[in-house]
């Protein structure tokens, strides 16, 4: 149905100049991405279709087997299928300028190969320097203490009383646990979260948890006019990366965070963090050191890991690299970015289950997040100077309240270069993340 002959015929009856002309707002928007996943899909041949779906399925079984025995080689044939069918669609689907760009749309409208060698060249520039010095600097945190067991269940509680804290809606979601941490939601009545309690690590679920509440909270406070419409989710994955991202880093590894709500930690582990003081908590929780896996890279490093897969995806689809050699490209980048060379493929170039699936142009949503997410709480504290008081009170509603406002509400009616331009008075912009690192990381190791 939606890829039939009649669909086409009602998109073209609305998008006429005239009846569009007509509609409001929502409906328009509503027509646009209608229109946009309807081109998209009709340009596929349903056989073709069927032939990538197949594959992937196995594919992604296929990788897991890979990941667990350190064998690539049993993977490649599969990806080289996967970026071969890839590279169909882009020729079918057309493109602008590099063909990753029409990859690149999917995630995040509007975003080009050309605005991305920018932003991330300018924090390329910064990061690795700034990387640099914190690894040459005699101030490292103390992470000692944290080298004991935290029962799970007190983890639990502790995640579930920050959650109200947040102001995530239970009546509208709920909590579970799972070996990955996920956001998932049918409608914004129903948002769910989980996370994954490590029970040596207390640190690890606190995180997760705020993280995936940022997702949550985008999607349970779309504006109700949304509701029902195919415009009624995040925009974009930056701009859903932005809202994790927010309260997991900027709000959630504060000092005034941990100011309010480390005594209540210690509160639910009693005994075994009373010799701890908050300071000392603080510097732990960030702790930067470069590590092999991506999804526990610290909020500097992070930056870091997705510029290698950035580079390796565009220069598999311009040409430039062949599966064959992403082992020994992938080692490189490491050992030239992180200063860190994997031991084996399993946590190097097989550690993420993505491109078994065909999600080439997501990866770069993860840093565009956390630009994103810089960039709104540099407008955030013009507009409220004492944000940082509002979050050692306890009192987070005005944030989220200033978030639901600005972003959530308008679910998918502004194209996310719009949405950010309207909220915070100009396109994306690295800078703002370049500061906030620098200011914050420099005072964390007394550079």
């Amino acid at each position: 149905m939606s890829v039939s002959d009649k669909m086409g015929e009602l998109l073209q009856a609305l998008s006429d100049p005239g009846v569009s002309g007509e509609s409001d707002n929502i409906t328009r928007r509503m027509v646009e991405e209608c229109k946009k996943d309807y081109d998209r899909n009709r340009k596929i041949p349903p056989e073709l279709n069927q032939e990538y779906v197949v594959l992937t399925s196995k594919a992604e079984n296929v990788w897991e087997d890979a990941k667990h025995n350190d064998d690539f080689a049993s993977f490649q044939p599969y990806l080289e299928k996967i970026v071969a069918i890839n590279l169909q669609f882009i020729d079918l689907w057309g493109y602008e300028g590099h063909k990753y760009n029409t990859l690149l749309d999917m995630y995040e409208p509007g975003m080009t190969v050309e605005k991305l060698d920018a932003v991330f060249g300018t924090l390329r520039q910064r990061a690795v320097p700034l990387l640099q010095a914190i690894q040459a600097s005699p101030h490292q945190p103390d992470r000692s203490f944290l080298q004991q067991q935290f029962a799970k269940e007190q983890q639990k509680q502790f995640s579930l009383f920050i959650l109200k804290e947040l102001g995530y809606d239970f009546e509208a979601g709920r909590l579970d646990e799972t070996v990955h941490p996920f956001a998932t939601g049918l409608n914004p009545g129903d948002v769910r979260i989980t996370t994954r309690f490590l029970p040596d690590d207390v640190v690890s679920a606190v995180m997760a948890t705020v993280h995936e509440c940022g997702h949550a909270l985008y999607e349970q406070n779309i504006g109700e006019e949304l509701y029902g419409t195919n415009l009624a989710g995040g925009v974009s994955m930056g701009i859903h990366e932005s809202q994790s991202r927010f309260w997991e880093n900027m709000i959630g590894r504060s000092k005034a965070f941990w100011n309010r709500y480390y005594g209540d930690l210690q509160r639910h582990f009693p005994g075994q963090l009373d010799s701890t003081d908050v300071d000392t908590f603080f510097h732990a929780v960030n702790h930067i050191e470069p590590s092999l896996i991506r999804i526990e890279a610290d909020e500097l490093t992070y930056n870091l890991h997705i510029m290698v897969r950035y580079e390796i995806e565009k220069g598999l689809f311009d040409g430039s690299m062949k599966v064959a050699d992403l082992p020994e490209i992938w080692n490189a980048k490491y050992k030239e970015y992180l200063g860190i060379v994997p031991p084996s493929n399993s946590v190097g170039v097989l550690q993420d289950v993505h491109w078994s699936g065909g999600s080439f142009g997501y990866f770069p949503s993860y840093s565009l997040g956390n630009m994103y997410a810089a960039q709104l709480l540099n407008t955030l504290q013009q507009q409220m100077p004492n944000l940082f008081e509002l979050v050692e009170a306890g009192n987070l509603q005005p944030i989220k309240a200033w978030l639901v406002e600005n972003i959530h509400r308008h679910g998918k009616l502004y194209q996310p270069n719009e949405l950010i331009r309207r909220v915070t008075g100009e396109e994306l912009n690295p800078e703002y993340l370049i500061k906030y690192l620098e200011q914050k990381y420099k005072a964390v190791y007394g550079l």
